[in-house]
């Protein structure tokens, strides 16, 4: 997407504005001129999830750095939560607690980026943050706009905060083989079509393949023009009963780490307004590292080239 066209995007996509009266209606999604009435109206934290250079190179005055990769787990499970107690100082350093409003800002570089915010949206949401707002388009739709950076330190007043995670928006291993049993849920794969079709495979998984059961509905499909912008609450609403995913069956979202997959959940859930929508965090990085079943598993002979060929194209 051009900058023009990205900056006529953002004037069509304006999902919160003021209103008239000192209270302010609160949204998933805000642009540059709805946070800017946040900031007037009820001085939200800005939490900008980028690493640590990118925001020393500049970013919207005020706001707190919690890189993304601290929301995350280690190398061989990166979709895992972090302990209670490190997020308990991850959320209270960056000066939030349960009442605090929160604005997640990332890169805004593609439909890929935005499953971080999603990602940390649904974290804070699972730690009972009440009130959080994902700024559409990122920290490039802040400058597309023609709002100012600063290269300031930030820091804020700490809080203490006792994290404990709700399991409300959260489906375990155990959930989701009862819905395999069942068919109670429906398993929501939010990965490109050559992982669900065992094609490719995240490093950090022993096998390609996708949850039995499962169907594919990719995350980029709430994207505006392909992203980086994502589509209003109505259009998501459309989007999901389109694709058959309005119809009141319990939803699973997962993929790879439980990146994508949060964006899916995001669209679904605070989007859409589906209820009871669940995100499997740890998705097929850790499903693949216990050995569990899977659908289209490349038998021997296709593994053994898929794997030659993936590594090839490592190593070239």
């Amino acid at each position: 997407m051009t900058t023009r066209a990205f900056a006529a995007a953002l004037a069509g996509a304006a999902l919160l504005a003021a209103p008239a009266s000192a209270e302010v209606a609160w949204s998933p999604l805000v642009d540059p001129a709805g946070l800017l009435a946040l900031e007037e109206a009820v001085d939200p934290v800005v939490l900008d999830i980028r690493a640590i250079e990118a925001f020393g190179k500049g970013h919207i005055p005020g706001a707190v750095n919690a890189p993304y990769t601290q929301w995350r787990g280690p190398a061989d499970n990166p979709g895992a939560l972090p302990s209670e107690a490190l997020l308990s100082v991850l959320v209270g350093e960056s000066g939030i607690d349960e009442l605090t409003p929160v604005v997640v800002v990332h890169e805004g570089s593609s439909a890929s980026d935005f499953g971080a915010a999603a990602r940390v949206y649904w974290t804070l949401k699972s730690l009972g943050v009440e009130r959080i707002a994902i700024l559409n388009g990122g920290l490039n739709a802040w400058t597309a706009a023609g709002k100012p950076l600063s290269t300031e330190p930030v820091r804020p007043d700490p809080t203490i905060f006792e994290a404990e995670l709700s399991e409300e928006w959260r489906a375990s291993v155990e959930e989701i083989e009862a819905a395999m049993a069942t068919g109670d849920a429906r398993l929501i794969d939010a990965r490109p079509a050559g992982f669900f079709e065992g094609r490719l495979w995240h490093s950090a998984a022993t096998r390609p393949g996708t949850l039995p059961t499962a169907e594919n509905f990719t995350h980029d499909a709430w994207f505006v023009e392909g992203g980086p912008l994502v589509v209003d609450a109505e259009r998501a609403r459309a989007i999901a009963e389109s694709a058959g995913l309005a119809d009141g069956a319990t939803l699973v979202s997962f993929c790879n780490t439980g990146h994508w997959a949060a964006t899916n959940w995001f669209a679904l859930s605070e989007l859409a307004g589906i209820e009871g929508v669940t995100l499997y965090p740890e998705s097929m990085v850790e499903w693949t590292a216990q050995g569990r079943m899977l659908d289209n598993e490349p038998g021997r002979v296709e593994w053994l080239y898929l794997s030659t060929r993936q590594w090839l194209q490592s190593v070239l």
